[in-house]
């Protein structure tokens, strides 16, 4: 003991303290540790038990589903007058059994087994003179020796008997009918396996179902144990776990409910041992987690999260959504440290982002305005009208209809190309210009292909950005209807339609089409079509990275052209 103190005495103050604290941690962590094991079994043990009991009175619900499905199925054949009738009436020739059999008894049957595919077969049992129907009809006297037949004889509602196998289920009635002398039992043949197939599903392993009767004997019976410690129990144990509230040798989590269709009971079990098998594991994590805890709490924990830790977070943060495109500076730190100079360079340098994106994006609004303006600028619009309106006038008098509609239609394009210099148009401008376009082109093409129109004229009073299809116009016939290789005729489509927030302008052709590299190309720099690109550009910044252009195409059968811009009402 003496060298015991000499040892502790001796010991740097630092290691002092770590021996005490581990030593004062110890007591907390392990009364922390067996009361988390504790209360954890009893919770995964509660919670089993509400699983059973919503997993129980669902598959119960799913039962007397079934169930009276078949009995409405019975009801169906014992209230059928045809049926009836067949039954209890006298037949003068074998043809007229021949024909009861073909019209009205084996179409009810199939009828009912095709609606109900778990029925093995329904056979009537008749004591009148007709002849016997392979399993359909038969005499009366083959059931007389039955366990059921009593019940059935004196009974006229409809009752289940489970066959000696247990793999069959028989509903059994008797049909009757004051009118008729003669006595008719109807058997029901069910497959045990498929009416309680859903109860095979209800866990992934280690449980079992019990359906009793009203007399408590089984109607059915399922387990799935890999353990052999579970395997061939007495239904006795089951049962007297559950009375006992989960508590003997043999402890199960036990659950009854009763269907509603049947007087049958069903019990669902699972072992308790293999409920709380997962706090073991848990209660050890737990241990490794609280002792973890100690050392990081004791020594970073106050120090690192208040003085480090938190505005570097913060500023972590902050960074992120900047990254995702929101340039607002959220991290807020007044210390001059390092820490507070960073987040000051920081914030210093957001702010210069964000001029700068301000001027790139003006610089490039500007850009594609003065383009814009350069190419309105290389006509002069009063030289070409009068030009125009010349050869209008010299073709009507020469009766050339042809020229004449080629100078209105040059007219037309032109004036709405230019569109006295505004960067805006309607829709209804937009699509005379391509219009107009599109009609001069087929006639160059000597009316070699055919225009088609899908316009929705509720779209027309919008306002968007000028010269936006006819760039695609042209692309289509040059490019895809020039080089059409099939024999059938060309045909360039203009579509304009109106969605919630977007307007969907689409133009189609049926020319040579691309293959999926030029098609994913086409918006790319590696792509020739400037016009294609500029397009797509003044869309991007006129609304926004989520619309633009969006090409589809199949080799040798055409190409869709979709522009999606917002709405902007006039």
């Amino acid at each position: 003991m003496k060298k015991l103190k000499n040892i502790i005495k001796n010991l740097s103050f630092r290691k002092k303290i770590a021996y005490i604290s581990l030593g004062i941690s110890l007591i907390p962590v392990l009364l922390l540790g067996s009361f988390t094991h504790i209360q954890t079994r009893q919770l995964l043990v509660d919670r089993e038990k509400m699983a059973l009991k919503e997993t129980l009175n669902t598959e119960v619900k799913n039962l007397d589903y079934k169930i009276e499905s078949y009995y409405t199925a019975m009801n169906h054949i014992i209230w059928s007058d045809s049926i009836r009738s067949s039954l209890s009436k006298k037949y003068n020739s074998n043809y007229e059994m021949y024909l009861t059999y073909r019209d009205v008894i084996d179409p009810m049957f199939l009828t009912v087994r095709t609606l109900h595919s778990t029925i093995d077969s329904i056979t009537m049992y008749s004591d009148n003179t007709i002849f016997p129907h392979g399993d359909i009809l038969r005499p009366l006297s083959d059931i007389t020796d039955t366990s059921w037949y009593d019940k059935a004889y004196n009974q006229t509602t409809p009752f289940f008997t489970m066959s000696q196998d247990s793999k069959s289920l028989s509903l059994v009635c008797q049909m009757y009918n004051k009118r008729s002398s003669y006595t008719n039992i109807i058997r029901m043949s069910i497959d045990s396996n498929s009416l309680f197939h859903s109860t095979q599903e209800l866990f992934d392993e280690f449980y079992g179902i019990i359906l009793l009767d009203q007399n408590g004997d089984v109607i059915y019976q399922y387990s799935d144990f890999t353990n052999p410690k579970y395997q061939d129990i007495p239904i006795e144990k089951i049962l007297e776990s559950g009375n006992k509230e989960n508590r003997g040798i043999d402890n199960y989590v036990v659950e009854q409910s009763s269907l509603s269709s049947v007087p049958w009971s069903a019990y669902l079990y699972r072992p308790i041992e293999a409920v709380s098998a997962s706090a073991n594991q848990i209660t050890i994590i737990v241990f490794v987690f609280i002792l973890l805890s100690l050392g990081i709490v004791l020594l970073s924990s106050v120090l690192l999260s208040k003085v480090v830790v938190r505005p570097l977070m913060a500023l972590s943060r902050n960074m992120k959504l900047i990254e995702q495109g929101d340039l607002t500076i959220t991290v807020q730190y007044t210390s001059k440290d390092e820490i507070g100079s960073l987040i000051h360079v920081f914030r210093k340098m957001v702010e210069r982002l964000k001029y700068l994106i301000d001027e790139v994006l003006k610089s490039k609004i500007a850009q594609k305005e003065y383009e814009m303006k350069a190419l309105q600028a290389q006509i002069n619009p009063h030289f070409l009208y009068n030009s125009l309106s010349l050869i209008n006038g010299k073709a009507i008098m020469a009766g050339q209809e042809d020229i004449s509609q080629m100078a209105q239609l040059l007219s037309t394009f032109y004036r709405t190309t230019l569109n006295k210099g505004k960067d805006l148009v309607t829709v209804k401008e937009e699509l005379q210009n391509t219009i107009s376009y599109a009609k001069i082109q087929c006639m160059m093409h000597s009316n070699s292909f055919d225009i088609v129109y899908d316009i929705d004229e509720d779209t027309y009073d919008y306002i968007i950005p000028h010269l936006l299809l006819q760039p695609l116009v042209e692309n289509a016939i040059i490019h895809g209807i020039d080089h059409k290789e099939t024999p059938d005729k060309g045909i360039l489509t203009i579509s304009c339609q109106g969605e919630e927030h977007s307007l969907i302008l689409k133009v189609l052709d049926n020319g040579c089409g691309m293959t999926k590299e030029q098609c994913d190309n086409i918006l790319s720099s590696s792509s020739k079509g400037y016009g294609i690109q500029n397009v797509h550009h003044r869309v991007q910044l006129y609304y926004g990275s989520h619309y633009g252009l969006q090409y589809t195409s199949t080799k040798g059968l055409g190409t869709c052209a979709t522009l999606i811009i917002g709405k902007v009402i006039k």
